[in-house]
């Protein structure tokens, strides 16, 4: 990925002023599969060392997350790993629908983002946040920049305050087909900023 940094950098001088200060971000690589959509339905709405720590007690609880330990758990075993009744609601259908065969994560990967999507979305409680971070993280995806993420959002205000939410839209459009280096790096100044390390 360090060919679309260099590109965004060469191109933006925000992209460029975000690698001087802090260097590179480390782009994540996930294992494709129902464990790792696991992991991102428990980052839904709070914060990465929350989830992490849930998603790590789930983890040790089952012993191995896979669609059929996910179904036998008991509701006392999520509460237990910190999984809110709303989120158990959600694996379970996820793990359902791997479990019958309606979803298949491993053909997943010989689809178009457009089909991605519409599988993924059938899912209860997954919408195109998840997707999108399924697409970067999981299958690696070079075009992706989730514009519901709270964290992108607020650094692209930072940056850019006087672009309205149509015009952050136009704004990323410019940063194709390397949208994805883009979210790292803007993931990457929030991050650093705040003390914090990178996803």
């Amino acid at each position: 990925m360090k060919h679309a940094f260099d590109h965004l950098t060469a191109a933006d001088a925000t992209f460029n002023e975000i690698v001087a200060t802090y260097g590179y971000p480390t782009p994540q690589l996930r294992e494709p599969g129902f464990a790792a959509m696991v992991h991102i339905i428990l980052e839904q709405q709070v914060s990465i060392a929350s989830a992490k720590a849930t998603y790590a007690k789930l983890h040790t609880l089952l012993e191995v997350l896979t669609p059929s330990t996910a179904l036998s758990a008991s509701d006392e075993t999520y509460r237990m790993a910190g999984v809110s009744r709303q989120k158990t609601a959600y694996i379970r259908d996820l793990a359902q629908r791997v479990a019958s065969g309606i979803l298949d994560f491993e053909s997943l990967s010989a689809k178009t983002e457009a089909e991605v999507r519409s599988e993924l979305l059938q899912i209860k409680g997954v919408g195109h946040w998840s997707i999108d971070v399924y697409l970067m993280f999981c299958l690696q995806s070079e075009d992706i920049l989730p514009l519901g993420d709270i964290a992108i959002v607020n650094t692209m205000k930072e940056f850019w305050p006087d672009l309205s939410a149509a015009e952050r839209e136009e704004k990323a459009a410019t940063w194709k087909p390397y949208r994805t280096a883009a979210a790292y790096l803007l993931w990457h100044h929030y991050l650093r900023r705040r003390g914090r390390h990178d996803l």
